[in-house]
């Protein structure tokens, strides 16, 4: 105790306060002119899977053995209701000899339609003669910026040599129409969607906090001090991550530079509203606002530093991910809710130390005493002391605790049940608005020709000389799930190995194609082995993005297998050191466990009964996971160190309903807060976002409506003393009233 309240004399000290304000201010403005802002440095290109994925060898593979057909592909879809007429023939030819003439920035390869008289297109045109597809290949070292740049090239020349503007008709109108789809138009879209999204949810998010904070203490002054705070951690933690990535030491992307701003204002001000929330109780118990300050970082910053810890290590356990997403995700979120931790510890005290009561303007905490004072000084009569007498939450908790546990754990029980019943998808342009381009481009491959066209995979496959490329394009071409098999290519290094491109009948995004996987190398293997090629599986590899989805899926669901039980021991050691009670430890991370599992229950409900989708991402529960058990024992410690510390004094039914009564209102704030700010990412365009939104803020609400109030405190009224086992627990009893007077 004595430890901490030194500390609070240094950072909210008469002097220190300036001081520690003024560390802020030169930390912040030193690192925003030396380093990197971390925006600056995003690479959205980066690579998810790992060098030895069976995709990404392939890859290799093909780039070697099929340079012409090995890059990045955009294919353009031509259209026109009624029929492409003749013109239109003419218009594509000629842009693909201007495209063969005058290469875009980091073009691949393009097939020679330009040296080709317009009629041979008309065998390529879908049956009604109304859609034609073709492709532009680009280097697989271009990012989705760079592809922008060169397809927004590509439709200049499209426009001048059309004379319109085929990417802006209507795809059911009767002008011509273009969209570009395949892997290079889902990239760039994808990239658009979160580069529109990051001010959009920067400020949704900003405004979403500041109106709750000013619903709730009603005050502009403290309203702010939270959103001070965070832009000061943001201030700091950008060009810190911004140098790291710059030096190579992580690499960042767009996706979770968003997500980290969310974080950040929704974690920092549940870090703020403890504090704070402390120093308003004791205002109204103390007259020196010095003195009322330190109290409250005396009695609030361990919980707050133990709150920050866990969530911190919990996501520095996506460091175990293989694959790249989750693994970019770790250092981000961990140092931003470690400085934001720091800030709300040091930064946060000196703003109130420097406003004092104030702070809460115009509804200023007193003391009984300064209430009469100043009634008394304006002439008017002194206030009644109002004296609550209801039992609150907390009351019932300790005398219904039965009845609270068993309603409770059924009716979360019941909402888990619904999260086996989930069907998960790999199928990223289902995360599209049905409006978006390559969306478009994709619907009218499907309808008109074969879905499977829309992004081939590519069979290779080491003959060693004993195998004919045709006799293994009549055993691919019998498989019931292809649609077509092209004809087989020699290997321009090593002329035994031959490729086929191939199109499956079903969406090539979808977890019925990637399914297709294993049985396509099964396949050729079986092949192989009936030629007497020893070793088979080392001469057979599968490249293309439904691969690629197929090993997203296997390293995802690795690392999903690994990190959740890694999270739920670091979360339970932590526990275990701070409160020094096993029994306490299990049912606390037990009862997260099953908040989780509720939440995703409910949200499937939600995603897939009410707004009709038939999936969902399969990133999604391993995001949530880490996020909810981090933050929702952020309010179980906040209560459950309220409720120990109480103990000590008082008896511990007592010390409980106290506890819950005192935390109530400011962990409903908190989790609130925390909810809306998750709840922001539903109002994207990008569909992947709005489910993990709406889930993590249907786990925040749980945590806060029903766990933290309800079960949890219920459930230490049962377990009594046993709930410090092995800690030791002094029994205090409830003082007798004196009769003898």
């Amino acid at each position: 105790m004595k430890g901490m309240s030194g500390y609070g004399k240094w950072v909210a000290g008469k002097k220190t306060k300036w001081i520690t304000l003024l560390v802020w201010i030169v930390l912040v403005g030193a690192l925003t002119l030396l380093w990197p802002a971390v925006n600056s440095q995003v690479a959205n290109n980066a690579p998810n899977l790992p060098d030895d994925s069976q995709s990404v060898q392939a890859a290799a593979i093909a780039e070697q053995e099929f340079p012409s057909g090995s890059g990045v592909p955009a294919l353009l879809v031509w259209h026109r209701e009624g029929g492409l007429s003749q013109d239109d023939l003419v218009h594509i030819t000629a842009v693909y000899k201007k495209l063969e003439q005058q290469p875009l920035p980091h073009q691949n390869f393009v097939p020679p339609l330009g040296q080709l008289p317009p009629q041979a297109l008309q065998a390529s045109l879908s049956e009604d003669l109304s859609t034609l597809v073709t492709p532009v290949l680009f280097d697989k070292t271009a990012d989705s910026d760079q592809l922008g740049e060169a397809v927004t090239e590509m439709k200049k020349i499209i426009n001048t040599e059309t004379g319109g503007d085929p990417s802006a008709a209507k795809v059911d109108g009767k002008d011509l129409s273009l969209r570009v789809t395949g892997p290079v138009g889902i990239s760039i879209d994808a990239s658009g969607l979160f580069q529109n999204a990051d001010v959009s949810l920067l400020i949704a998010t900003v405004m979403l906090v500041l109106v709750f904070l000013l619903v709730i203490y009603r005050s502009p002054i403290l309203a702010f001090i939270p959103l001070i705070a965070v832009g000061f951690a943001y201030g700091v933690t950008s060009p810190i991550l911004g140098k790291m990535a710059q030096e190579g030491w992580i690499t960042v992307d767009s996706q979770a530079v968003s997500i980290m701003t969310v974080l950040l204002f929704g974690a920092g001000t549940d870090y703020c509203l403890f504090l704070i929330s402390r120093f308003r109780q004791l205002l109204k118990v103390e007259e020196s606002k010095s003195r009322a300050l330190l109290r409250s970082i005396t009695e609030s910053s361990g919980a707050i530093a133990m709150s920050g810890f866990t969530v911190v290590l919990a996501l520095f356990a996506l460091l175990l991910a293989k694959y790249g997403a989750y693994h970019r995700f770790a250092v981000p979120f961990s140092v931003s809710i470690f400085i934001m931790g720091i800030a709300s510890l040091t930064l946060v005290p000196a703003l109130l130390a420097i406003f004092g009561r104030t702070s809460f303007f115009p509804f200023i905490p007193r003391t009984p005493q300064m209430e009469v004072e100043r009634a008394k000084a304006k002439g008017k009569p002194v206030p009644e002391l109002k004296v609550s007498r209801k039992k609150g939450i907390g009351g019932l908790v300790v005398t219904r605790p039965w009845a609270i546990v068993g309603v409770t754990v059924i009716g979360l029980g019941i909402l888990a049940s619904f999260s086996s019943g989930i069907k998960f998808t790999y199928d990223i342009l289902s995360s599209f608005p049905k409006n978006m381009e390559s969306r478009e481009g994709f619907d009218l491959i499907g309808k008109q020709f074969s879905p499977g066209e829309l992004a081939p995979a590519k069979l290779i496959i080491d003959t060693q000389g004993k195998a004919s490329g045709e006799d293994l394009k009549v055993i691919l071409g019998g498989l019931t799930y292809v649609d077509t098999v092209s004809d087989p290519q020699q290997g321009a290094v090593n002329k035994d190995i031959v490729g086929f491109d191939i199109e499956f009948k079903s969406n090539p995004y979808s977890l019925e194609a990637m399914g297709h996987i294993p049985t396509l190398l099964d396949t050729a293997e079986q092949a192989l082995i009936d030629v007497d090629v020893a070793n088979p599986a080392d001469h057979v590899w599968v490249s293309g993005q439904t691969a690629t989805q197929h090993d997203t899926k296997e390293i995802g669901d690795r690392d999903t297998d690994l990190i959740i039980p890694v999270v739920i021991g670091m979360i339970t050691v932590l526990l275990l050191i701070y409160l020094r009670s096993i029994v306490a430890t299990i049912y606390l991370v037990g009862t997260v466990i099953l908040s989780f599992f509720s939440a995703l229950g409910l949200g499937w409900i939600i995603i897939h009964y009410v707004m009709g989708a038939d999936a969902i991402q399969g990133a999604i529960p391993l995001y949530s996971f880490v996020f909810l058990v981090a933050l929702g024992e952020d309010y179980n410690i906040f209560m459950i160190s309220n409720i120990w510390k109480k103990r000590k004094t008082m008896p511990l039914k007592q010390a409980i309903a106290e506890g819950v009564n005192e935390t109530s209102s400011v962990i409903t704030s908190a989790g609130l807060i925390l909810a809306g700010t998750f709840a922001v990412l539903a109002s994207l365009p990008i569909q992947v976002l709005v489910q993990f939104g709406i889930i993590t803020a249907l786990g925040v609400l749980l945590d806060t409506f029903v766990v933290r109030p309800f079960l949890v405190p219920a459930i230490t009224t049962l377990f009594g003393r046993w709930s410090f086992w092995p800690g030791k627990h002094q029994e205090v009893e409830t003082p007798q009233p004196d009769v003898s007077k």
